[in-house]
């Protein structure tokens, strides 16, 4: 269901995106604003990156082989991770150069109410994307903030469609200060500054994404209501005296591996622990079924 839903949530921003895009291109053509050109070049990165997106979730299906055989589950982060790069360079780069060269060589607009109107049409279509990444993203989320979703949810597409819209409709907020002042005061540099401000957006929700994903990345343990959890399941296991070294790591979103050492009575048969065992890794999967790998070694009390 989790699949599915962040599926759904990237597949509405990409249609929404490409004729925002397109749309944003028409509309700095028309009036040669340099904010409508930022919002395009803004509207065009996150179009590629819901194409990354896209292909790291059809790669984490590959089935596990010898090399990785603990699959690839973790392309899902590594292209989100390029998602934030792409962010970097292709959107706030060169936002803030063209900012920079209009602030610095103002030229007036010449139909400033096509842009106007595009920004209004753009803004509905990034609120339905907005709207539908955010109906997704509430299972997972539970009680949780919406930050807290963001900084901690081990599933990186969500997170990363939900900072998208939520960077673009502010773009569209400033892009439309910036081509409203212009046309009112018939200063260029408001509209320089607008494309500075959306610039600056975009580098600082890129660098919380870097963030984030290289973290993903690298490897991030269960949360902490996850591990709370895998641990009381294991410590009331039947036969189980106690538990120590109890280590976890997530492989994909919807993969998470654990291994811990667990005391039992060192007079057991070697069947009685090996049933022991195989009853505290169901325990475990029940209570949280993104567990996929579980390894147990068995321990003694040592006195």
């Amino acid at each position: 269901m989790a699949s599915s839903g962040t599926t759904r949530a990237i597949a509405a921003a990409l249609v929404a995106n490409v004729g925002i895009a397109t749309a944003k291109f028409v509309g700095y053509l028309l009036s040669d604003s340099s904010a409508m050109l930022g919002e395009s070049v803004h509207s065009v990165a996150d179009t590629v990156n819901e194409l990354l997106l896209m292909v790291g979730k059809r790669r984490a299906r590959k089935r596990p082989d010898a090399l990785h055989q603990f699959g690839y589950g973790r392309s899902r982060y590594f292209y989100s991770f390029v998602v934030a790069l792409t962010m970097f360079t292709l959107g706030s780069a060169f936002t803030l150069y063209e900012g920079y060269r209009k602030i610095t060589h103002p030229e007036p607009l010449s139909t400033p109410l096509v842009p106007i109107l595009i920004l209004v049409v753009a803004a509905l279509f990034e609120g339905y994307s907005l709207r539908t990444a955010r109906n997704q993203s509430r299972p997972l989320k539970g009680s949780s903030s919406w930050w807290g979703f963001v900084r901690n949810s081990r599933t990186p597409e969500l997170p990363v469609v939900l900072l998208e819209d939520t960077a673009a409709l502010t773009g569209l907020s400033l892009a439309f200060i910036g081509v409203t002042l212009t046309t009112l005061t018939g200063n260029a540099v408001w509209d320089g500054l607008a494309t500075v401000g959306i610039g600056v957006l975009l580098g600082g929700v890129a660098t919380l994404l870097i963030i984030e994903t290289h973290s993903l990345l690298i490897g991030e343990g269960a949360t902490s209501g996850q591990y709370a959890t895998i641990q009381s399941a294991l410590e009331t296991a039947r036969h189980v005296d106690r538990i120590f070294e109890l280590r976890t790591q997530y492989l994909a979103p919807d993969e998470l591996l654990v291994t811990a050492k667990v005391v039992f009575d060192p007079k057991m048969e070697l069947e009685t622990v090996a049933d022991a065992i195989n009853g505290a890794e169901a325990d475990v999967r029940a209570v949280v079924p993104t567990v996929r790998a579980i390894y147990l070694q068995p321990d003694y009390e040592r006195h």
